[in-house]
């Protein structure tokens, strides 16, 4: 339960960051448009996301807000009710602030306040708790290929240790 407890403070903090973010390139940034952070890779630029990631689903944010909300409750309770391991713990946190961020601005205004924008790739631009989510969904990749070539490893030392039994 502490465990769980540690990981929605986490993402609380994650979520106060994002949120901070957010503020400061609506005061600073909505009123020049953009700025150079590095010149040629990325800037700053402000604008608005109706959608979610890339753009999809437009215009949906009825839609948007109810399936993630009914997601991030659905990890809220994983993260307090069940011990994962470190690493899926980590993972989890991550989507869950990022979640609650974006929710936020869903919620309060149907779109979502971005803000990075790479220069040198033509990409969507994005924001803090898009990281967030986005490292999170990459650990939990990782998290799940380590599990699971450890069960390999595990079930491939046990067939060879029976074969050798039965030699």
């Amino acid at each position: 339960m502490l465990s769980g407890i540690l990981s929605i403070a986490a993402a609380a903090v994650l979520v106060g960051i994002d949120q901070l973010l957010k503020a400061w390139a609506t005061a600073d940034l909505l009123p020049i448009g953009s700025m150079t952070l590095i010149p040629h890779v990325v800037e700053l630029r402000y604008s608005l996301n109706e959608g979610m990631a890339f753009s999809l689903l437009w215009g949906k944010q009825g839609f948007l807000i109810v399936v993630t909300s009914v997601a991030l409750i659905v990890l809220l309770g994983y993260l307090l009710l069940r011990k994962p391991p470190l690493l899926e713990r980590i993972a989890w946190t991550l989507v869950l602030g990022g979640g609650i961020g974006n929710l936020i601005d869903r919620i309060a205004s149907g779109q979502v306040v971005d803000y990075i924008n790479f220069l040198f790739v033509d990409f969507a631009i994005f924001n803090f708790a898009d990281i967030c989510v986005t490292v999170g969904v990459a650990l939990l990749f990782v998290y799940v290929l380590w599990a699971e070539l450890g069960d390999r490893k595990k079930k491939s030392s046990g067939e060879e240790h029976t074969t050798d039994a039965d030699a």
